[in-house]
């Protein structure tokens, strides 16, 4: 199958200024190469680039005007070399135009989306335009389906080289470790798991303070027009409900204990991502985020990219629990799970204490993502949903 592929590929020496999203780039043209088939590109076409500008805004539809427009060109000038047009596109990069011209060309157009539950009350109406959405969240079915979208529930498209592929070639890392970027609901859960006994390391985005910056005590208030205004696009956005939870946590923020610093470390690059991973006694997973959909007290859960991409590095693996995993994996022989920090304590010592344990884990786990969850398999189930 030849796929022409729109997946946040970008055209720039250092990335754009939004949360990262090259590693998809890297995962997907692996994942196609491993499956023997080809992907092609549209030549000089930035698709994370229209990330970066604002819904509605003009510099968006000067972005898609150029590059909706390349991408038919190509296609026209290439007509019986592409099977299916495969994308990672957020509602504002769609333009709906584009992709029927495209379908009309007589190239099917699949476009893959993970953050449904956290982002959508509804699923957006710009996403009925395409043949098939590829959907990893368990926990978007019922929105897919009350849409009436067609869908397909396959995993998160993750690629891992050959040499992390044995699980038995790890090197233990003293402890757990938990990689990710800071928000309020993590901080609040590793905070407690620290007090209550768990030797773990944390890792990413925000953990570790790289100075203080002076903050003035004087505070600049908006105009009232500008100020009901935000208030009227947030309203739009997340509806009164999203509006009473957003004041409701904030009037309810749960006083956080300091992490020592002795527990923190920066950032890692990529590299030394994975040999975390893979190698840490205990990798740890943590599946609730902070949304304006539930009060920070009951905090919405879903399966994330790690319970795809730490199994298959070969981690033994401790994830907080969702309703997806149970369609992963086995909880008992493959991954462990967790409810709260009183049992995340408990079975990440049990684990740390036993070897044999912990071997099984990585073993099994690292099995079943590679087999059953990899990109050529999930490939070939969207080959056959389309062409039968």
């Amino acid at each position: 199958m030849r796929i022409l592929l729109s997946f946040l590929q970008d055209r720039i020496e250092q990335p754009h200024p939004v949360p990262g999203y090259r590693f998809w780039e890297f995962y997907i043209k692996n994942g196609i190469d491993e499956a023997g088939m080809q992907y092609l590109e549209v030549p000089g076409a930035d698709w994370a680039e229209g990330l970066v500008y604002a819904e509605s805004s003009a510099e968006l539809q000067r972005w898609k005007d150029k590059t909706w427009q390349a991408t038919i060109n190509y296609i026209q000038n290439n007509l019986g070399k592409i099977d299916l047009f495969l994308c990672y596109l957020y509602p504002k990069q769609i333009e709906e135009n584009a992709i029927r011209q495209i379908q009309k060309l007589g190239v099917p157009c699949v476009n893959f989306y993970c953050d449904n539950v956290r982002e959508f009350r509804s699923i957006p109406p710009e996403f009925k335009i395409f043949d098939l959405m590829w959907v990893p969240e368990y926990e978007a079915l019922p929105m897919y389906k009350m849409a009436g979208i067609k869908h397909i529930n396959l995993p998160m498209p993750i690629w891992v080289e050959p040499k992390f592929r044995d699980a038995l070639l790890a090197k233990e890392l003293p402890g757990a470790t938990f990689v990710g970027s800071k928000d309020i609901l993590r901080e609040q859960l590793l905070s407690e798991a620290v007090q209550k006994g768990l030797d773990v390391r944390i890792g990413g985005s925000g953990w570790v303070e790289k100075g203080k910056t002076a903050t003035s005590t004087i505070q600049v208030r908006g105009s009232l027009s500008q100020t009901l205004l935000n208030q009227y696009r947030f309203v739009q956005q997340h509806g009164l409900k999203g509006w009473a939870i957003r004041h409701s946590n904030r009037l309810q923020t749960i006083p956080v204990a300091d992490i020592p610093t002795n527990h923190l470390f920066e950032s890692p690059a990529f590299d030394e991502y994975t040999n975390i991973t893979q190698n840490s006694t205990v990798t740890l997973g943590i599946n609730r985020v902070p949304t304006y959909k539930r009060l920070n007290s009951n905090p919405l859960t879903y399966s994330r990219l790690r319970d795809i991409e730490a199994p298959m590095l070969g981690a033994c693996y401790l994830t907080e629990y969702t309703e997806g995993l149970p369609h992963l994996y086995d909880l008992d022989k493959e991954i462990w799970c967790y409810k709260n920090a009183d049992e995340l304590v408990y079975k990440a010592n049990e684990l740390i204490k036993n070897k044999e344990k912990r071997t099984g884990l990585r073993h099994n786990g690292q099995q079943k993502s590679l087999n059953e969850h990899n990109i050529p398999r999930s490939l070939v189930l969207i080959k056959k949903t389309i062409f039968g």
